[in-house]
């Protein structure tokens, strides 16, 4: 099964952005997850469309199950 974990913020502009990490680990805690999403807005790392992160929206850990067929 295939864990990623999205990190969700609200740029300025209003737009809500997802970050993906792949295979994160099982013990992230909320607190971990608040500071680092906060770290990202305070150091401005990333823009969308000229617009800079301003909040954190959420996060959330998306597990999906891929099925292959011998065709």
């Amino acid at each position: 099964m295939a864990k990623s974990l999205e990190l969700i913020f609200t740029t300025a502009a209003g737009k809500d952005v997802t970050l993906t990490v792949d295979e994160p680990r099982d013990n992230v805690t909320d607190a971990e997850l608040l500071a680092g999403m906060q770290a990202i807005i305070t150091q401005n790392i990333f823009e969308v469309e000229g617009s800079s992160f301003a909040s954190v929206k959420g996060a959330r850990i998306v597990e999906r199950n891929v099925v292959e067929y011998q065709v």
